[in-house]
């Protein structure tokens, strides 16, 4: 209804501009109307003989002409042409025709409607020669009563255009504008109330306007955010059960250490060689499962900064990343760079960076895959031969189950690194991706430039 309502406000108010000029110009009409009359009159007398007509005559001619009198003005010199026997009484307003404006005939039109009942006009108007000019009176009353009758026509057919416009125009905005709002709207309300609802979904529209777009716009975020809020639910339920699972987990590994803490008091030299191995595997294992998990992935601890050698934290986790060690991997970091690091965080992020690299190449069948970790500029360069990352990959990838490609996957690898190089203060980026093979770049503080 409120807009109904502006639609015909605006249109009456429309309108209202509109007439007055209108009334205006009726005015101005109808006073001209009464100068022609009033100069005819005028004619006849000029026709009489000596300029001289009985009273009856005179009385005519101003009743038909609907004045009260008529002069003729020249060089100051007033000529009485026609004029009653009784004297004119009441207000008097001079009108000159000759020099109104049309901002001052329309103020004057205004007028009119608040003018007394008794006023009296006297009109100015062009006389019948240059030099003269035309004076008349004439009582205001009929102008007013005229001008009333034009003021309820004009109200009246105002209103009946302004109710069929304001009914056009609200139902052509109601289809275009006001329903497909209140969709949107409803559509907001219900799911800001079942975010991961998928019956409650505003549904795209082919309209290639605002709206239209702002409706599709909307579809897909609600999209978006839907699926966001179905991944998180998900990761929240698989957080709480791997937190369930975590203490059984955590005496499960304490039994194993005990075991790799007896392997490594045996005299085999394979046994004495392997011990070291698990025993930090081991170790690892423990403090991950000891971490609290948030939305299904491990949450970093704060770094435990200590010197450490680069090429030794590499090569461990080349070595247990590919099972045992892998003739293709090649660490050509110089053995003397150390780094103030933590030396856990930095073995994950390369065990993670290796063990994705070596499953694509093993998917992909790569005849002679190799991997290749150099340093320089700041920054490690972890560079393999695979297939190089697919698009689905890129566009997801330190998003976590979003950036997988294998069936099995989680993509939280590269998450999981991104997040640890972080909180080392360094950032680990994507240097480049191709068929000839993919390259991360992983700068940390402290690494020579």
């Amino acid at each position: 209804m409120r807009l109904f309502a502006l639609t015909l406000g605006a249109i009456l108010f429309t309108e209202f501009l509109i007439f007055i000029p209108s009334a205006s110009g009726l005015r101005t009409q109808w006073l001209t109307e009464r100068v022609s009359a009033a100069r005819i009159a005028s004619l006849a007398l000029e026709a009489a003989p000596m300029r001289e007509v009985s009273d009856d005559l005179a009385k005519s001619l101003l009743m038909n002409a609907e004045v009260l009198a008529v002069a003729e003005i020249e060089d100051d010199m007033r000529f009485q042409l026609l004029a009653p026997k009784v004297p004119i009484e009441g207000p008097t307003r001079a009108v000159d025709l000759r020099t109104s404006t049309m901002i001052g005939r329309s103020l004057a039109a205004l007028s009119e409607y608040f003018a007394p009942r008794d006023e009296v006009l006297i009109v100015s108007a062009d006389g019948s020669a240059e030099g003269r000019f035309l004076e008349i009176v004439l009582p205001q009353a009929p102008l007013k009563a005229s001008m009333i009758a034009f003021a309820w026509r004009i109200t009246g057919l105002s209103l009946i255009i302004a109710l069929v416009a304001a009914v056009l125009i609200y139902a052509v905005l109601d289809g275009l504008v006001v329903r497909p709002m209140k969709r949107v709207t409803i559509s907001v309300e219900q799911f800001s109330k079942d975010p991961g609802s998928w019956t409650r979904r505003l549904s795209p529209t082919t309209r290639r306007d605002e709206i239209g777009r702002a409706q599709n716009a909307l579809s897909g975020m609600e999209e978006a955010v839907a699926d966001a809020f179905r991944q998180r639910v998900h990761l929240a339920e698989l957080g709480s059960a791997v937190a369930k699972i975590n203490h059984d987990l955590r005496n499960s590994l304490a039994s194993a250490q005990l075991v790799s803490d007896v392997l490594a008091k045996s005299e085999d030299p394979r046994v004495l060689r392997a011990a070291p191995r698990l025993e930090r595997a081991l170790e690892r294992a423990i403090e991950l499962a000891t971490a609290t998990l948030d939305y299904g992935k491990a949450a970093p601890r704060p770094p435990k900064l200590q010197t450490v050698t680069v090429r030794t934290v590499l090569m461990e986790a080349a070595d247990e990343a590919l099972n045992g060690g892998n003739p293709g991997i090649t660490v050509d970091v110089p053995l003397g760079l150390t780094l103030e690091t933590d030396p856990d965080h930095l073995y994950r992020i390369a065990s993670n960076l290796l063990r994705n690299a070596a499953e694509a190449m093993s998917q992909a069948g790569k005849p002679d895959p190799h991997i290749r970790i150099t340093a320089g500029r700041g920054a490690l360069i972890f560079r393999d031969n695979g297939p190089g990352l697919p698009e689905k990959a890129r566009d997801n990838l330190f998003k976590p189950f979003a950036g997988s490609t294998r069936t099995n996957g989680t993509g939280l690898g590269l998450v999981i690194a991104h997040e640890l190089a972080a909180a080392l203060g360094g950032e680990l980026t994507l240097l480049e991706t191709s068929d000839a093979g993919t390259a991360f770049r992983l700068a940390l503080p402290g690494l020579p430039q």
